[in-house]
């Protein structure tokens, strides 16, 4: 069975948008780097490298391996291109950016999708916000969002409406504060599933009620340590079930997943993932998977 809704099934088809597409050069980066809040300037000609090392990890799809490209009215952040759009079986559905200097990667979706000829399901429209780091499928027919700084009630409504008719649940997850509006913390820094049974989490930060709701579903538990929550311990991309890819520099978390029967694939992500707060789930936009 094919389907778009799931985190940890075969990856059939993914897009992905470039370094050299995103950042373009070091004097965009340097303009840029600040005010999107990176907590240290990339430095580009590294970033190629890294990102050419993390996209040798898709080759296998070939064809069904798409990119988004360069747009000038897009700014660095749209590297991590999970977060402007969510797949589901109906078509896709745009965001609309909480992050104000994202705003316009929703529109760039839009156009490289209608050029590839996938259809669009809905769009989130203002003053509702919703971003795709927010949202994980739990099964095919549930659909978790983080009510964050990022995704707003009136944009979880609207993803609802479009959703709810389908007979798909959506489950509200009510995040804290953390470190404020600025931080990058979406549902998807403390949740990454990768079987139907198994999630990587970070428990300091996840509410009580969703993590109950986690294991009355059969989900067990890869525990990020403290230590490496900012290193992106919890940012886990299954490209098949326990088929795992993560950040370099998380060895506690790395070492959890392989107990757990799985095998493990880290990539160095200085430049694009640690300094940008973007790991591999954040880096592709999942189209569809096999289960």
């Amino acid at each position: 069975m094919h389907t778009s809704h799931s985190e940890y099934g075969t990856i059939k088809s993914l897009w992905i948008k470039p370094v050299k597409y995103g950042f373009i050069d070091q004097q965009v980066i340097d303009r840029q780097w600040i005010d999107l809040n990176f907590i240290e300037c990339p430095i580009y000609p590294k970033a190629l490298q890294e990102y050419d090392s993390f996209k040798a990890n898709f080759y296998f799809l070939g064809s069904n391996l798409k990119t988004f490209g360069s747009n000038d009215y897009v700014k660095m952040d749209s590297i991590y291109c999970r977060d402007a759009s969510i797949a589901t079986d109906y078509g896709m559905i745009l965001c609309n950016m909480g992050k104000a200097g994202r705003v316009n990667e929703p529109m760039s979706h839009r156009e490289a999708y209608e050029a590839a000829g996938i259809k669009i399901f809905g769009q989130i429209e203002g003053p509702g916000t919703l971003e795709g780091g927010d949202v994980a499928w739990l099964d095919e027919k549930t659909l978790a969002v983080g009510n964050t700084y990022r995704t707003n009630p009136e944009g979880i409504r609207q993803l609802k409406a479009l959703l709810e008719p389908k007979g798909i649940e959506v489950l509200t997850v009510n995040l804290p504060h953390y470190k404020g509006p600025s931080d990058v913390f979406h549902l998807m820094s403390i949740l990454s599933p990768v079987d139907k049974d198994l999630a990587v989490i970070y428990s300091p930060l996840m509410p009580i009620s969703f993590r109950n709701e986690l294991i009355r579903r059969g989900f067990e538990f890869i525990e990020v340590p403290e230590d490496e929550f900012d290193s992106m311990g919890c940012n886990v991309l299954a490209i098949s079930p326990r088929n795992c890819l993560m950040v370099d520099g998380n060895p506690s978390t790395e070492e959890q997943l392989k107990e757990a029967g799985c095998r493990v694939t880290t990539y160095q992500g200085d430049e694009i993932s640690y300094k940008g707060g973007g790991g591999p789930t954040c880096l592709t936009r999942p189209m569809m998977r096999e289960i």
